[in-house]
């Protein structure tokens, strides 16, 4: 894993053969262009608030946290570490590739304003590209992978079904790598990687790699957006 400089210069950075993803479609072949069907499995909004928690892996947090922070009944995004066999990894731990963890973000979201499958409906149409393998954009490695840790047997059910749907509709150009699997555990990042795309909008990395995304998430899925806010009140 790169440091917050390293990131910063790899934004600006085109490796040969590639061309450096911006958001999530700009100039990838596999990508759809605007936003993906809806999921034909899906729960009903639930009929009172509450709170359910799902995680989100796709590459670097600091980017799939800031589209999440702009979605309707999302009531916290944070990120943090999933995946892996050590406990309370670090920030450097993670970055050596060799915890199995993968950056992630915990969404705690309401299910009577907000389903898990139009989650991951943004997940896969804005924040990330699902068919890079270990990797996204310019981060490389199983850190970077894509991911989706369910917290329920419906969690399951429904992002099985949809990268079937997905799948079979042949969305992207090329087979989606996303894994699936049971949240055992969830780390929190440490505290300068929270919110990280909302209080550096000018670092460079953000401005090519995520900043697009939440354009994205705005133009391509205008009925899930949000401006950023007091979560509670959304």
């Amino acid at each position: 894993m790169t440091s917050n400089i390293g990131r910063g210069l790899l934004g600006l950075v085109i490796v040969a053969g590639t061309v450096l993803v911006l958001g999530n479609r700009a100039t990838a072949a596999s990508a759809p262009s605007g936003a993906l069907p809806t999921p034909v499995v899906d729960d009903a909004l639930a009929s009172t608030k509450s709170e359910q928690t799902a995680v989100f892996a796709g590459g670097c947090f600091w980017g799939i946290q800031a589209v999440f922070e702009h979605v309707k009944g999302v009531k916290s995004a944070i990120s943090g570490y999933a995946g892996g066999t050590v406990a309370s990894p670090s920030y450097e731990q993670v970055s050596s590739g060799e915890t199995g963890h993968a950056e992630s973000v915990r969404v705690v979201y309401d299910p009577s304003r907000v389903t898990y499958g139009q989650l991951l409906r943004v997940f896969f149409s804005v924040a990330h590209d699902p068919t890079q393998l270990n990797r996204q954009g310019p981060d490389v490695g199983t850190q970077y992978r894509s991911a989706l840790f369910y917290t329920s047997d419906s969690q399951k059910r429904i992002a099985g079904a949809y990268i079937d749907q997905l799948t079979k509709a042949k969305a992207f150009g090329r087979p989606i790598v996303t894994e699936v699997s049971a949240l055992k555990a969830f780390n929190v990042a440490e505290a300068y990687h929270q919110d990280y795309a909302r209080l550096h909008p000018y670092d460079p990395y953000i401005a090519f790699n995520d900043a697009p995304k939440v354009k994205n998430l705005k133009s391509d899925l205008a009925s899930l957006y949000v401006e950023p806010g007091v979560f509670a009140t959304r």
